[in-house]
C-alpha cells in the first residue's frame, strides 16, 4: 500500500485555539493529495501553556465544538493533532490524537514529562499510562509524543505491538549551538529516528513545530525515516511548511524479509529480566 503524507510544522499561537484551529484548518485545505496529514505536539495550543491549561483544554469528542471541527474535517483526510485533554476527572494531559471519517480512532497521552533544565510539564499535566499501536485504514500504527521517544522502551513497545508506522510529534526546542550547520539538539534526535527506523524495520515520522516561545526557539526539520534507517525527507529548519511524501507501506516487509529483527525478538526473555531486575529493586529499598 502506497499513501503521502503530510508533515504540518507550524508555528502555533500560543493559548489562542481558535487561531491555531484556523490554522489545521487551512493546512486541510492545503494538502491536497495527502491521505494521512500529522501536526506537532500541542499544535492547537501552543507549547508553554502552563496556567492557560484549563483555559486551553479540550474533550476528544464531537460535544467539544472546537473538536468537532477537527473531526469534520478528517472526513476529507486522516489528521493527527496535538492538544491538551481534559478527561471526565477534570485531570489534563498533553495528548495526540489520530482522526478519521469523522471518529477518534485513538488518542495517546505522552507518558514522560520532562520537568528539568527549561521544562517543567509535571506542574501542570498528568502522566499517561499506556502506549499502545491502533488500526487504521493504512495498517497498525503507533504514536508518541517528544519525550516519549527519548527513551527507547514506548518505541519497542509499539512496535511489539504491530507498529508499522512510528509517528513521534514534538515541540523540540533548539539546543546547542556549534560551529556546524545544524543545531546539536536537532543532530541527536535525527539520529535517534533513524535509529529507531532501521532498529524496528518500521517507517519513523517526525514532526516538529516551529517558531518561538518564551525564549525558546523550535527548530522544525521535521522527517520521514524508512524502514532501512533512511531520511525520505526532511523539512527546513526553522520555517513553517508543508512536507508531503509518498511512501510505500511494502518496504517494512521487504525489509523485515531481509533483515528479521522482529522474527528473532524474544519478549519473553526480555518480561523475564526485567522481573528479575524490578525484584532485585524491591529487596533494595
Amino acid at each position: 500500500m502506497r499513501l503521502t503524507v503530510g508533515l504540518a510544522q507550524i508555528y502555533p499561537k500560543i493559548g489562542d485555539v481558535n487561531a491555531n484551529l484556523d490554522k489545521h484548518l487551512e493546512a486541510v485545505e492545503n494538502a491536497a493529495g495527502v491521505d494521512l496529514l500529522i501536526f506537532p505536539e500541542l499544535s492547537m495550543t501552543g507549547y508553554q501553556v502552563q496556567d492557560l491549561v484549563p483555559e486551553v483544554a479540550l474533550e476528544a469528542h464531537a460535544g467539544d465544538p472546537v473538536f468537532k471541527r477537527l473531526l469534520d474535517a478528517s472526513r476529507r483526510l486522516d489528521l493527527v493533532v496535538g492538544f491538551v485533554q481534559r478527561d471526565s476527572r477534570q485531570r489534563y494531559f498533553v495528548a495526540q490524537g489520530y482522526l478519521s471519517g469523522g471518529e477518534v480512532v485513538h488518542v495517546h497521552h505522552k507518558v514522560y514529562l520532562p520537568t528539568y533544565g527549561m521544562f517543567d510539564e509535571a506542574r501542570y499535566f498528568d502522566v499517561g499510562e499506556g502506549v499502545r499501536a491502533f488500526d487504521t485504514r493504512f495498517g497498525r500504527v503507533g504514536m508518541l509524543i517528544c519525550e516519549d521517544f527519548w527513551h527507547i522502551s514506548p518505541p519497542y513497545l509499539l512496535w511489539m505491538d504491530g507498529a508499522e508506522l512510528l509517528i513521534f510529534s514534538s515541540s523540540s526546542p533548539g539546543r546547542g549551538l556549534d560551529g556546524s550547520e545544524r543545531l546539536s539538539g536537532s543532530r541527536w534526535v535525527e539520529q535517534v529516528n533513524q535509529a529507531y527506523g532501521s532498529a524496528f524495520t518500521n517507517y519513523v515520522v517526525h514532526v516538529n513545530r516551529v517558531g518561538y516561545e518564551d525564549g525558546k526557539v523550535f527548530w522544525g526539520g521535521s522527517s520521514i525515516v524508512d524502514p532501512d534507517g533512511q531520511f525520505l525527507v526532511r523539512g527546513h529548519y526553522f520555517e513553517e511548511m508543508l512536507i508531503t511524501h509518498e511512501i510505500d507501506l511494502n518496504q517494512v516487509r521487504r525489509t523485515r524479509a531481509r533483515l528479521p529483527l522482529l522474527r528473532d525478538e524474544r519478549p519473553a526473555l526480555v518480561q523475564r529480566e526485567l522481573a528479575r531486575i524490578l525484584a532485585k529493586d524491591e529487596h533494595t529499598l
